[in-house]
């Protein structure tokens, strides 16, 4: 991706978000010189902040994430059982954009609609090897109610309405009708290992610097930081 479009989507998702009334964190609009200088060392470490991605495919209209990690914990408070197990996402499904089929390992997630379209999930069980079991049927909690789905059965939730995903539970979704904010509450986020693609994509974008970046994404943290 150029670095001006994903300048353009920073502008246009942030204003969206303002749109529903939800504020981002003011470490959000900070310079990517400001990030430097200043000790946030923590947002670094926990990859806090803000993510578009398109895959590493190029085409981020049709296949595409626009993502902020508010917050988010340690692995290692995984392991030890206790503190900060949590994380908190709000995302920007663009209507008809795929967010293409994948699972996690480690997380479980409640997404939400929090405004805008449909936001529609297609959803698959894990087999015993962990891929797609395209013949079990599926069962999720939506806002607190079992659902039971065939294989590859879509859900539409609507705005308020909500489902839980656990891990290894593998779903792709899209807005319809709108673009949708979403919103993700979780146990601790880990991009860069605790997700499997049913596809043969990065996780991140790579990103072409056609001009300066307005705000640094999670992944350029490495380079930049």
């Amino acid at each position: 991706m150029l670095r001006s479009a994903v300048n353009d989507i920073l502008a246009e998702g942030d204003a969206f978000i303002r749109s529903f009334g939800y504020v981002l964190p003011p470490f959000a609009y900070l310079s990517p010189e400001a990030l430097k200088a200043s000790d946030h060392a923590l947002i670094k470490a926990r990859s806090m902040g803000w993510d578009i991605t398109d895959y590493g495919l190029g085409r981020f209209d049709e296949l595409g994430l626009f993502l902020f990690t508010v917050r988010n914990g340690a692995r290692e408070d995984l392991k030890r059982g206790r503190g900060m197990l949590y994380a908190e996402k709000i995302m920007i499904s663009r209507r008809d954009q795929l967010s293409p089929m994948h699972r996690h390992f480690l997380k479980a997630e409640d997404i939400i609609n929090r405004g805008g379209g449909t936001l529609v999930l297609e959803l698959f069980a894990p087999g015993e090897n962990g891929e797609i079991d395209r013949d079990a049927m599926v069962e999720v909690p939506v806002d607190g109610v079992m659902r039971r789905f065939e294989p590859g059965g879509k859900l539409a939730l609507k705005p308020g309405e909500s489902v839980t995903l656990m891990p290894g539970i593998w779903h792709a979704f899209w807005g319809e009708g709108g673009d949708v904010l979403i919103g993700e509450v979780s146990t601790v986020n880990d991009d860069r290992t605790d997700n499997r693609f049913e596809m043969e994509i990065g996780r991140f974008a790579e990103i072409s610097e056609d001009e300066a970046p307005r705000h640094l994404l999670v992944s350029d943290y490495d380079r930049w930081l």
